[in-house]
Parts: structure tokens; sequence; C-alpha cells
């Protein structure tokens, strides 16, 4: 067994205006036998969330990893770190000095996968529908810097916004900015099920049992211009019901590459040479988890509670016990690799102490110990999640202070119910929409955020969020960004935990399984292949 490292220049969070042409990729390099690909990710149609693969409601790494393959947009993240490319835009500038007109001009001849053209009247319409539907996903809000969206002929977009945003690059580059074509969705309807259709590298045919897809096949779209070179013809992507399963697969040869989320144990046996035709690549990664709180609930609508939680929780120890050097521990949501991170959390509260966190609660009037339950997701992040939550448990209990149970969901209620406030305390992941410091904190911290929270903070809603996104060079963001750090360490809407590495199993015959995952853990199907790896 190899073990491989992809090592990248680090995020260096520079966002300066855009101004290329990139050639197409028309062809790829190898033919043959569909690559199966395994995932753990469920995709699910439920009353509450009937449709998944939407663009304008799709808000998770599983269901975007789908559209990134399918749904092209304007510009794309490359293929290893930095600045956004275009991709179905021949060309994307800043147009003036101040960060507040964003001109894109289409590549010609650009065709939906049915082989209808695509037009700007089209990438007005996706976005502008996307707005429209305001889904209760949050997702719209990636989106709300923009004022008005002009055409210019069928080639040229312009983009008008409210106030200076020098990510909206970036934001051009996520899902719910991809061009759709509105012979097949309504402009204020989300399309139910699981059909999706669009101008990326490839077609999606989905394989449904019951309300949810048990494998998903991807073949390449010949019609395709962009950024990226198809390195294969079909690429199966097959839903396992947990890590065991899905290792068992690629043990057995009916899977080729494992993604995410395999188990911390599969990766140390893997990384302890336990397979001679399964590689194990390891790769930058820039997934952070959390608690999240309802600050409105009776439970810990005080500060001086979600304050103690954080005096008492012990990072270090969490991660030692349940992830090992597979994570590390996170003391803001900003994770420590991109520019602007603040040690917020271990700067105010330094090392886990129960009596600090007494003192906490005895100055605020607090009755000990504090009745809480908190909630995880069984099904979205991994097996080891409800170890996680045992661990937390044990912390908070062995305190004296807390009185903690756990509850686990299934990923398809779960996310429905913490939308609805219906969970005081719970745990949640965050997998960047794109690699800058603002994206770890607005869709926290913004109006209409992500979670439904209804913590609100005026300084960093009308002030510093938007000071922050006048810097086109991020280091000069970096006063704003850490204000903000500091006031989200004091009030603990959100408690952040450890942020992670991501790691591919593959059969030694892949090719370019070093690029399958951006650090923005986006799956790039496309850069598999099938040769003689070394």
């Amino acid at each position: 067994m190899n073990r491989k490292t992809l090592v990248l220049p680090a995020v260096a969070g520079l966002l300066t205006p855009v101004l290329a042409a990139c050639g197409t990729s028309d062809s790829g390099s190898n033919s043959g036998d569909a690559i199966v690909v395994g995932t753990t990710d469920r995709f699910t149609a439920t009353a509450d969330a009937p449709a998944p693969l939407d663009p304008a409601y799709a808000y998770d790494v599983g269901t975007w990893n789908v559209l990134r393959q399918t749904v092209q947009t304007l510009m794309a993240q490359p293929k290893g770190e930095g600045d956004p490319i275009p991709d179905a835009a021949e060309s994307c500038t800043f147009t003036d000095s101040g960060s507040e007109r964003y001109a894109c001009k289409l590549r010609e001849g650009l065709k939906f996968a049915s082989g209808d053209p695509v037009t700007a009247a089209d990438v007005k319409f996706s976005i502008e529908r996307a707005l429209r539907i305001d889904a209760d996903s949050g997702v719209a809000a990636l989106l709300n810097t923009i004022d008005t969206i002009e055409t210019q002929g069928d080639r040229e977009v312009v983009f008008h916004l409210k106030t200076a945003d020098a990510t909206f690059p970036y934001k051009l580059s996520t899902p719910v900015a991809g061009i759709v074509n509105p012979k097949d969705y309504q402009k204020d309807k989300l399309r139910d099920g699981f059909d999706v259709d669009g101008s990326g590298p490839y077609t999606f045919k989905a394989d449904v049992k019951g309300d949810a897809i048990a494998s998903a096949t991807f073949t390449k779209n010949p019609s395709y211009k962009g950024s990226v070179t198809v390195n294969n013809d079909e690429v199966v992507l097959r839903a396992y019901d947990n890590a065991d399963a899905m290792g068992t697969a690629i043990d057995k040869g009916d899977v080729d590459v494992m993604t995410r989320t395999m188990s911390p144990a599969q990766i140390q046996k893997l990384d302890g040479g336990s397979s001679d035709s399964v590689d194990l690549v390891d790769m930058p990664g820039l997934e952070i988890r959390y608690l999240a709180f309802n600050t409105t609930a009776s439970t810990v609508k005080s500060k001086a509670v979600r304050q103690a939680m954080a005096q008492i929780i012990n990072r270090g120890e969490l991660v030692a016990k349940v992830y090992g050097t597979q994570a590390e521990p996170l003391y803001s949501l900003v994770p420590a690799t991109v520019t602007g991170h603040s040690n917020s959390f271990f700067n105010k509260y330094g090392n886990p102490s129960v009596d600090k966190a007494k003192n906490l609660l005895g100055k605020a009037g607090i009755t000990t110990p504090v009745k809480l339950t908190l909630h995880y997701t069984t099904d979205h992040y991994g097996s080891a999640t409800k170890q996680e939550f045992q661990v937390l448990q044990k912390q908070l209990n062995n305190s004296g202070l807390f009185d903690v149970s756990i509850k686990g969901h299934p990923w398809a209620t779960f996310r429905p119910a913490e939308q609805k406030g219906q969970y005081d305390v719970y745990g949640m992941g965050w997998f960047p929409d794109f690699p800058d410091a603002d994206n770890f904190l607005a869709p926290f911290l913004d109006k209409d955020n992500f979670l439904g929270s209804p913590y609100s903070n005026t300084t960093i809603q009308r002030s510093l969020i938007p000071q922050s996104r006048r810097e086109a060079d991020r280091i000069g963001a970096s006063n704003s960004l850490t204000e903000i750090q500091d006031i989200v360490a004091e009030d603990v809407p959100v408690l952040p935990l450890w942020q992670g590495k991501q790691y591919v199993g593959a059969r030694n015959d892949i090719t370019g399984v070093a690029y399958a995952l951006n650090s923005s853990s986006t799956l790039q199907l496309w850069e598999l292949g099938r040769g003689v790896s070394g």
C-alpha cells in the first residue's frame, strides 16, 4: 500500500479581479469501464426537502458534489488552490475600483447537454430564480449582495452589487449560481426529485430506490466547453449505508475509489499498509465541526451557559480520543490555514477549567447542573460522530455543572428540524463554499444565515462583514475578520471544535486521485482515469 500526500500551495486568500480566457477541453484521455466511486453521502427526497438537487435549494457538500459535475457556473474553483477561474465564462472582471460592478463574457458556442444554446439571458434567469425562490436551505444568501443583473447581447452579463464584495467571483463558482435551462426549471418553483440538467462536464442519471439515490451515473457531456479536461467517459457514484460497507466493496473490487466519509479506523488501517491494492491519499482540507445553539431556547438563552460549555470542552482530548492525527483542535470558525484566522476562543478561555465555568454560571445565577440534550446526525458526517458526542457528553457531565444526554437523527430529519429551531444544541459540520474567511463567518452570522439561527449582532452584520468584503487583498481584511471572531468567542452562538484533513482511498490502477477533492471538499470526478499509478 502506498501512502500519498497531496501538497498544495497554502490558501493565500487573495481575491484580485479576474480577467482571463481558458481553453476548452473537449476530450478525455481514457475510455473503458466506468469508474465506480463509493460514498456514504445520502441523497434523499422528503416532504420537507423534495428538491434536493435543485441549484436553488441544494446546500450541503454531497448534493453540491452532484451539481458541480453537471451544472456549469460562470466561474470555477481551480484544480488546486487559488483564485477562481472562468468556466462557462470566457472572462470575468470587476470593471470599477470599488468591487461593485462585475462583468462576464460567456464562451462562444456554449450549449446545454440538450443542445440548446446557453445565453446571457439564461444566466440572468438562473441567478434571479435562486434569489426569487429564496429556499429555506439558506443557499440564496450567497448571492445577497446582488442588486440587479444586466445582459448585453447573448454573451455578456453584468452584475451590479449593493455593496462592495471582493468575494463575489468565488460566489459565482458555487452551484447556487449554476446555469439552468428555463425549459427545465420553473422561475418561481423548485424542481422536485432527482433530475438534473445543465452544461457541465457530465450528464446525470439517478437510480432511485424508494426516496433515495442508490447510485448515480455521470456520463461525459460531449457538448461541454469549460476549464476542465474530462479524463473518463463515465463515473458511477454508489451510495453505501456506512463506511464499513464501502470499505468491503473496495476490497472486493466493486468500487474503485472511496471518498467521504471514511471512518478513522479505515484511514488508520490503510495508513498502516494493510492493502497492496488500495492506496490512501491524504490532502489539505478545510472541513470544520462545531456546536450550534438556538440562542432563544430557555436552556441556552443565557450567554453564561454557552460560555461555560466553551470553558469546559477539551478539544485536544476530543480529537485524540476520536480522530487522532486526522483532525486538529479549532479555536475559531475560521480554520488555522485560512488568511484572517484568529485563535479567539483560546485567547478568551485558555485551557479547559471547571472552576472558571462554575464562576461564569454562578455570576449569572444559573442553577446547576444545567440539563441539556445534544443532537447529532447519524449518517451525514461519518460513523465517528456518535463517539464524538459521547466524549462531549462525558466531558460536560464530569464537570458536575451539566446533565447532558445525546440523541442521534438521520440527516433527512435532522436538518429540517434544526432549521425550524427544534434543537437547543446540535452538532454541525461545514465544508466551505469557497476557501475564504468570509465563508466561515457570514453563513453563520449574517442576516438569513445558513443555520436559521436567531442570533443577530448588528455590528457584525452592518459594519464588519461589509467592511471585510471591501478588501480585495484579504490580508487587509484581517482586522475586521479578527473582530468578528472575537465577538463570536464572547457571545458563543456557535462553538468550534475541530478542523479535519480529508482522505481518498483508491485502487492503485486509478489515476488523478490526488485531485479528486480540492480543499473545499469539491469532488472533481473529471480528474479520475484508468492507468498505472506510481
